[in-house]
């Protein structure tokens, strides 16, 4: 909230209180308004000084920084220097606070013993809204932090996306150049387009699905293109894939891992490769047979990052299932758009 603000709330909570007590005293006292005007408002200023004294500068002085001996002083010295400055403005309107029935005055011993307690409550009341401030603030603090830490995080793992699919697709390249096969630069211009979608159409946290289903038969192309005639893969969408969107670059990995540990080029055991979209329900599953000669030195970094991602972006929305089996591996993932 806007300084502004606070202070207009602020000041119109106090004017409130005020006309508040105002009303409710007039109509049980024989004291003029003006009289009850005069009191009400200085005893006001005053308690409401003794609040703001605690609320800006008692504890943030003393108790915030863990001074407790010294903010315990403090408050002590401040209830005596109000005690004595109420009594002094009680003797100036002596016949309306010091009188009593039967023409009693009262003496300051009492007197002040019975301002201790108001005076306590405005340092409560301070100290509440003072804590319930900082709490609310520390959290929003926490919850911006959070944030930053989870967009820093994401932008670090988006930014591996990019390196390791292009490490993989030049590898594929350069087995087709060192085959001198007529299909280079038709993969060439393939990645082409799909690196033209990674720079510069998954910028936004989500993209149109459409996009990155094409995004994703792109990619299936450049394989194709790099197994020439004996690349096999059964890809599948169903559903309605209109007017749905989804974070960007997320299965990519588990076409990839398929293609590099997998067989592609048995017609017998294909590539499965299967989307389905039921109104918000993304069903992914993929299956292929292990290559067990192809083995990956560097570690999965393109599956331990879209795990993460999961995880960050779609945390409690999603339903992540591998099976590494003998011979086969399936992935099926479970997802709320």
């Amino acid at each position: 909230m806007k300084l502004g603000w606070q202070i207009f709330w602020h000041v119109f909570f106090w004017v409130f209180i005020i006309l508040f007590c105002l009303a409710i005293t007039h109509n049980n006292t024989k004291l003029s308004v003006n009289d009850l005007l005069v009191i009400i408002v200085l005893y006001g200023i005053i308690n409401i000084s003794l609040f703001y004294l605690n609320y800006l500068v008692l504890i943030p002085r003393f108790l915030d920084k863990k001074h407790y001996g010294l903010f315990a002083i403090a408050v002590v010295t401040a209830l005596i220097m109000y005690g004595f400055g109420k009594y002094g403005v009680a003797i100036v309107f002596k016949q309306y606070v010091l009188m009593r029935m039967k023409a009693k005055v009262v003496g300051f011993g009492s007197y002040f013993l019975s301002t201790i307690f108001t005076s306590l409550s405005f340092l409560f009341l301070s100290s509440v809204l003072k804590f319930t401030v900082d709490w609310f603030l520390n959290e929003r603090i926490q919850r911006d932090l959070e944030n930053q830490r989870l967009s820093a995080e994401l932008a670090f793992l988006k930014s591996q996306i990019n390196p390791h699919f292009l490490f993989n697709s030049l590898n594929s390249i350069y087995s087709l150049a060192y085959q001198r096969s007529e299909t280079t630069p038709e993969a060439i211009l393939k990645l082409s387009e799909i690196m033209r979608y990674m720079l510069y159409e998954c910028n936004d946290n989500k993209v149109d699905l459409v996009k990155e289903l094409q995004y994703l038969q792109n990619y299936i192309d450049l394989q194709k293109i790099r197994f020439g005639t004996k690349a096999y893969i059964d890809f599948k969408i169903e559903g309605k894939v209109e007017n749905q969107q989804i974070v960007p670059l997320l299965l990519i990995a588990f076409i990839e891992n398929a293609f590099k540990h997998g067989v592609a080029n048995n017609p017998l055991t294909p590539i499965h490769l299967l989307i389905d979209v039921q109104e918000s329900h993304l069903q992914f599953y993929i299956q292929n047979k292990k290559h067990t000669n192809n083995r990956d030195a560097s570690g999965g970094i393109g599956l331990n990052n879209v795990k993460r991602r999961l995880n960050l972006l779609y945390k409690g929305k999603y339903n992540l299932d591998i099976h590494d089996e003998t011979d086969i591996y399936t992935v099926e993932l479970s997802l709320i758009l």
